[in-house]
């Protein structure tokens, strides 16, 4: 008798250690401007552990060194609107695409390394305060942050910003991810400093408002591959000095797809538009834009296949951290 309950406890822990070893594309490294400045690999390296309970999410984000924490489930905020401070070398992902945070969002502070994959994202939204100007929730904050890949993440409903990617946070990739049913999809800036290099690439902007994105004195913008529909107040706006990058994008019922401030860049390489009114700015001091592929290595698709293939390989997916 003594011998089979050891055997089975042997085999519980064996299992135990098989399932938080074996984890789809949780060791995958970033790409586009994440790759550079040292790369961004997360928690790679580090031990793989489950978070089941908002407790549990907290406590594995704040700890030092690398850490891999598997998000199992569609766990609830037990504050409303808190932002879970992420520490450095984390990776935190969705097992399988029905995973994620409920009534909360993530904060970056000071940090560094960072992957944010495959998870849901939403409804913090308090109704009557659609500026979201009542409560500052938001699903990703990030003040200076450095090397952050947020990929096949799907935000909704917040009430501030989707993403804010603040205060001269750099080397960020934001990647397959849907923004959707929300007023200020994706904020860059907050900064003087014009340093920012941002990849934004292969996402779904979908029934947003403004912000798709908003970028403020960035160094380096460059966006491809993106599908923007149904977004009403305005597309992608270049604002200070920033230095944008469009490329094989489609904007479907877009108003003011493309603009820029006075003192922006803008250089786009076939974009297609489709019932879209007000601005589409193609060519703003191009000669001043940066060429891409001077940094990273990246692949264009045909913009006329966006709008089948970018909201189904967009958001979280059921192959990743499963």
């Amino acid at each position: 008798m003594l011998w089979k309950k050891s055997a089975t406890a042997l085999l519980f822990a064996t299992g135990a250690a098989s399932q938080n070893t074996t984890c789809k594309h949780c060791d995958e490294s970033a790409h586009g401007f994440a790759s550079l400045n040292g790369g961004t690999i997360g928690g790679k390296g580090g031990r793989t552990v489950f978070a089941n309970t908002w407790n549990e999410l907290k406590d594995y984000a704040s700890r030092n060194g690398s850490l891999i924490i598997r998000v199992n489930g569609l766990i609830k905020s037990e504050t409303r609107g808190y932002e879970i401070p992420i520490a450095s070398h984390k990776t935190i992902i969705g097992v399988g695409k029905d995973s994620g945070l409920v009534g909360g969002g993530f904060a970056v502070k000071g940090t560094r390394n960072i992957i944010l994959r495959n998870l849901q994202v939403s409804d913090t939204r308090i109704p009557e305060d659609w500026p979201g100007k009542g409560e500052d929730w938001d699903g990703i904050q990030v003040d200076t942050g450095f090397n952050i890949w947020i990929d096949h993440m799907k935000f909704a409903r917040m009430n501030d910003g989707l993403i804010d990617l603040r205060r001269d946070s750099s080397y960020i990739t934001v990647s397959s991810c849907i923004f959707s049913e929300h007023n200020k999809a994706l904020g860059i800036g907050w900064t003087t400093n014009i340093t920012a290099k941002v990849t934004i690439n292969d996402n779904f902007f979908n029934s947003t408002n403004s912000r798709n994105p908003s970028a403020d004195n960035l160094e380096m913008c460059h966006m491809y591959n993106n599908y923007f529909r149904n977004c009403t107040s305005y597309g992608t706006y270049a604002r200070g000095h920033t230095s944008l990058l469009v490329e094989h994008s489609y904007y479907d019922t877009v108003f003011d797809p493309l603009v820029a401030g006075p003192n922006a860049s803008i250089k786009a390489n076939w974009i297609k538009f489709k019932h879209t009114e007000g601005e589409a700015l193609l060519d703003v001091n191009s000669k001043k834009v940066f060429k891409a592929s001077d940094y990273y290595q990246y692949s264009l698709r045909d913009p006329y296949d966006l709008p089948n293939d970018i909201p189904y390989f967009a958001g979280p997916q059921a192959e990743i951290g499963s």
